[in-house]
Formats: C-alpha cells, structure tokens, sequence
C-alpha cells in the first residue's frame, strides 16, 4: 500500500482515482499531478514503481497544501473570521449556513435533526 501525505492510498484504483483519498487533492489535482509526472491514467497504485510513488509524493510535497497544513489553515481562517466578528464567523459559531442560503426551510445540513418546538400544536382541518 503507498502512503502519500500521511494517507494509504488503495492499491486496486487507478492513480487519478487514489490520489483523490488526500485532503486537499480533487479530480483536476490528481489529473495535473499524473500529467506532469508521466503516469498514464489506466495505470492503478500497484502497478507504480518505488521512483513513481516517490516522484508524486515529491510533488505534492513541493506543489500542494494537503491534509494537516490545509485543514489548520482552513479552521484559523474561520477562527479568524469568528474572533473579528464578522458576519460570517457569527454563521460558524450559531453553526447555520455562511454563504447566504435560505434557513427557514432547508438548511438542514447546518442545522442538524428538526427538534419539535413544545406546545406547538400543527393545524388539522375538521
């Protein structure tokens, strides 16, 4: 199994698919990743030689912001945001949506499981 960033990547994908398992890494990534280094896009993980696995772990190391440097630059970004007062670090903190979607219906992701309000009664018809 190769480890690349700190993650074991699967040896039956394909490499465009496994490089994907790294945080940080989506589909144009990986497929720039095997463009510059030379890897054909049919080739899976456990075809690669120990020079390929190095040559992309290399890269990624040299190019790329993955796994804990992203996710710690992300969550000071929003700790940033919170500490300011801003508009947005305000959403993150109540934990509802940031980017300006509708909460009175939907938003459901956010917000978690509906939580019945008591006494509320709902209206049937006679």
């Amino acid at each position: 199994m190769a480890r690349i960033a700190g993650v074991n990547i699967p040896t039956g994908k394909r490499v465009v698919i496994a490089l994907r398992y790294i945080y940080g890494i989506g589909p144009n990534n990986a497929a720039e990743i095997c463009k510059k280094i030379g890897i054909p896009d049919a080739k899976r993980v456990n075809q690669l030689s120990d020079e390929e696995v190095l040559k992309i772990r290399e890269y990624i190391d040299r190019e790329h912001r993955v796994e804990g440097d992203l996710r710690r630059e992300i969550a000071l970004n929003i700790k940033r945001l919170m500490d300011m007062g801003a508009y947005r670090g305000l959403r993150h903190r109540k934990g509802l949506p940031v980017r300006g979607q509708r909460t009175h219906t939907n938003a459901r992701t956010r917000k978690g499981k509906a939580r019945p309000i008591a006494g509320k009664k709902i209206a049937t018809k006679k």
